[in-house]
């Protein structure tokens, strides 16, 4: 994984397309990775989880943040990525976006029309809530 994320940033399509799975190389579009790779300012790779991927495996899962700049804003590319032994050496299977967790509230929702949390004997729609 971190061979690959290191490819991006040095732009060698070369790697990245000699590291997919056998079955899947043909799956890859070298255009827009490549534009991907040279458009990106690499950030930096942050490891979440793995699973497998030892010495004796035959298979294992990465998941992985990878921060970037485009355009000089700032994005990530979080991803669950499969990997598999092709010919002794670990190839890029697949894998999907890894969606963020829902906002969960802390506190309760406060209504319209009960008394505003802050305090002030007003209804939350002519106080905090007022628009």
């Amino acid at each position: 994984m971190r061979s690959r994320y290191t490819a991006y940033t040095i732009q060698e399509i070369d790697y990245i397309v000699k590291t997919h799975d056998p079955a899947v190389t043909g799956d890859v579009d070298r255009d827009a990775t490549a534009e991907w790779a040279q458009k990106s300012e690499w950030l930096g790779l942050e490891i979440v989880h793995t699973e497998a991927g030892g010495k004796d495996d035959q298979e294992g899962v990465v998941e992985f943040i990878a921060r970037y700049k485009v355009q000089g804003s700032e994005a990530s590319h979080h991803e669950r990525s499969r990997f598999c032994r092709a010919d002794g050496r670990w190839v890029y299977l697949d894998g999907g976006m890894v969606k963020p967790k829902p906002v969960v509230r802390e506190e309760p929702k406060v209504g319209r029309n009960e008394l505003c949390p802050c305090g002030s004997g007003k209804k939350y729609k002519k106080c905090c809530g007022a628009n």
